[in-house]
């Protein structure tokens, strides 16, 4: 696995198989706000040579998911998401997450996310995640 483009601070979650084929996921923070990244690589990336709009969703909802949970022991099921498309992303890059927790009551979390390269915004969105009891 390349995980030498991964930033000073991010720590990995391991334990989510689907998460660590997909990326392997990075964090820094979690809930009020999260800080995610993943380093783009080709396995991550469509038949135009662009990231595979499914991989975003896939790590804009563990931004999400990370936005909404207190700890590490917390967890979380995604109820609804929506996600706009803005820009594209590419291999080599550094894909960086940055969500916030919008309102949290005992059983759901509303946030939202940004996902960008560098400067430019990838995909945007928010979500209602179910939290789960320890």
């Amino acid at each position: 696995m390349q995980w030498t483009s991964i930033p000073e601070g991010y720590k990995h979650w391991a334990g989510d198989p689907a998460e660590d084929n997909i990326g392997p996921f990075f964090f820094k923070s979690m809930a009020p706000k999260s800080e995610t990244a993943l380093c783009l690589q080709e396995k991550h990336c469509n038949m135009f040579g662009i990231v595979h709009g499914g991989v975003l969703m896939a790590f804009v909802d563990y931004t999400l998911c990370l936005a909404g949970l207190e700890s590490t022991e917390d967890g979380c099921v995604t109820v609804t998401c929506d996600n706009q498309f803005i820009g594209s992303a590419n291999a080599g890059e550094l894909l960086t997450g940055h969500g916030e927790l919008i309102h949290r009551t005992r059983k759901l979390a509303f946030v939202r996310a940004t996902l960008t390269v560098e400067d430019r915004t990838v995909l945007c969105a928010t979500a209602t995640l179910k939290m789960l009891a320890k």
